[in-house]
């Protein structure tokens, strides 16, 4: 399982949650004077004393809250005590004590104090709100000494409600700054929760999808929920389904569907090797693993909240694994016997051809020569062996030398097609006249065999069946292309083509492209297989293409031997 620690998450800079409670405090100030303005007016209609300099202080209030939500909402300041806050909280203060100053009548607007000191105490630091309560409480004590009466009960009176008034302040802005900053740090956290989760579930669909083991999501209707591409191949179909879609909509998914719904039956993990029958095609042996898991957020009607997770493995690929394993562990060991398997059969061959010439039955001739086909098999698979254990001992040597590559492709096909004139054709389409590649001479040969033999046992009886061309791309980088008409390779077959020991002919060691792709890679060149269509005389043909890609020339100069393998 992985896991992300949402501490190394960036929280983006811009805070929408303040943005929004300083866009609200701007809009309560602009509310605050629209009221202020109104009750002056209310109080000129009922005839009472006009007091213009209030209007003219309210009308000014209220410019000063408009422009300052026209051009500063999108640009709080920062939380620290700072000049910027007097555009606001500077301006409330002095407006709030210049009313309580200018009043004349029993008017009091020392409550409105709360308005600057609740915005420092929520979108400041705890020293701008007890400097801000600071400010309002020397403020109505100033206040307070303005009327005069000094050593008067009414004065003193007055001085204690201006205390009171002040302690209440404080203890208001330290318990809304000390509300407001956990607040602020349970959205801090719940925002890095957040990101993490979503990074977590990218991830997690990034390896699901990348996954080369199919993953189905099935629920109690029958239901796919959640499919991952190499679920979808395995289930096959042109195009592949979306999910959601009915698991019992295709009959080759029966086996499937019926070990989900055992597994809902029996409420326990079920495992299974299953056979899924596409027309048209061989049976594809998949190894089934199955889970149950909650999941309170299903759609009603899916049959209940459980949803059974389906793992499908290839079974080609599992026994494709194993032979590498198995590769890996013979090691030099392998090669050591293959080496030593080489002496006696040498000798059994020499004497199997010395018996033929003395045998004249002809059942006694069958005989000898399956004796020697059969060697002959065993020698090649041990040449195979041999052959690995060589081109992982020359991955460190030095670069090859430089060649021409259609002189040294036409003269492999000629080698080639000489040796068996009457079975063997192809068509040569040599279109890279003048380029070089780096690559060993040998090496290139024994790689284009290879693809030959490999179309051969393939291709159809037609003279065009079987095409070797060589091109550039607008690049300028050089391929030679191997061509046969055969028929399509199975998907299964097709993803492990290049593996040791896969092949899909019991007959077939299954080391021949595995040893062309190693000896592309020691050359920086890379090989791949493709289905590509050919236009010919006799029409369009579809065939299976396997193609070199090589690395750009960086220097001119003869082909070397040097990394030539020898036997």
């Amino acid at each position: 399982m992985l896991h992300w620690s949402a501490s190394t998450l960036q929280v983006p800079a811009a805070d929408p949650p303040f943005l929004r409670l300083w866009t609200s405090f701007l809009a309560g100030r602009v509310l605050v004077a629209v009221a202020l303005l109104l009750l002056q007016a209310l109080g000129f209609a009922f005839n009472q004393h006009a007091e213009p300099l209030l209007a003219a202080v309210c009308t000014l209030y209220l410019l000063a809250t408009v422009m300052a939500l026209a051009f500063s909402r999108a640009a709080p300041p920062p939380p620290q005590a700072g000049i910027r806050w007097l555009p606001t909280i500077g301006v409330d203060l002095a407006v709030i004590m210049g009313l309580q100053i200018l009043q004349s009548g029993a008017m009091n607007f020392t409550p409105l104090f709360g308005l600057p000191i609740l915005m420092a105490g929520v979108l400041g630091t705890l020293t701008l709100a007890l400097g801000t309560t600071a400010a309002a409480t020397l403020m109505l004590l100033a206040w307070t000494w303005w009327l005069g009466g000094a050593g008067t009960a009414e004065s003193t009176q007055r001085y204690f409600q201006a205390a009171l008034t002040g302690t209440g302040y404080f203890i208001v802005a330290y318990l809304v700054h000390q509300l407001a900053t956990r607040l602020h740090r349970e959205q801090e956290r719940a925002q890095e929760g957040l990101l993490a989760a979503k990074l977590q579930e990218q991830v997690s669909a990034l390896v699901i999808d990348h996954l080369s083991d199919g993953v189905l999501v099935v629920d109690g209707g029958d239901t796919v929920r959640l499919a991952n591409p190499a679920a979808l191949l395995f289930l096959g179909g042109t195009p592949p389904p979306a999910p959601p879609f009915p698991l019992g909509a295709t009959p080759s998914w029966a086996p499937l569907l019926e070990l989900a719904r055992q597994t809902f039956q029996k409420a326990q993990p079920q495992s299974a090797g299953l056979d899924v029958l596409h027309p048209g095609q061989s049976p594809l042996a998949l190894h089934v693993r199955t889970w149950l898991t909650s999941s309170p957020l299903a759609p009603p009607g899916t049959g209940g909240a459980q949803l059974c997770v389906m793992f499908l493995h290839d079974l080609r690929e599992m026994e494709a694994r194993l032979r590498t394993e198995k590769l890996a562990a013979m090691g030099r060991m392998s090669a050591a016997v293959a080496h030593e398997i080489r002496n006696p059969l040498a000798a059994i061959v020499q004497a199997n051809a010395l018996l033929e010439e003395d045998l004249a039955d002809p059942a006694h001739r069958r005989l000898t020569q399956m004796v020697g086909q059969n060697a002959d098999r065993l020698a090649r698979i041990a040449e195979d062996v041999l052959d690995i254990a060589r081109v992982q001992h020359q991955i460190h040597h030095a670069p090859a030398g430089v060649l021409p590559l259609d002189d040294t492709v036409a003269q492999a096909c000629r080698d080639w097609l000489s040796q068996a004139p009457r079975g063997r054709q192809a068509h040569l389409a040599l279109h890279a006249a003048g380029t070089q590649v780096e690559f060993d001479a040998e090496h290139l040969r024994r790689v284009l065999v290879n693809l030959l033999d490999n179309a051969l046992r393939y291709m159809g009886a037609e003279p065009d069946s079987l095409c070797i061309a060589t091109y550039t791309n607008a690049a300028g980088q050089a391929h030679l292309q191997v061509w046969s008409d055969g028929a399509p390779l199975d998907k299964t077959v097709e993803r492990h083509l290049f593996e040791p020991f896969f092949s899909s002919e019991s007959r077939s060691s299954g080391l021949g492209l595995y040893i062309c792709r190693e000896l592309c890679q020691r050359h920086g060149a890379s090989i791949a297989y493709q289905r590509l269509t050919r236009v010919l005389e006799r029409g369009a043909v579809g065939g299976n293409a396997f193609t070199v890609a090589f690395r750009r020339t960086q220097r001119p100069g003869p082909a070397s031997l040097f990394d030539t393998i020898v036997v």
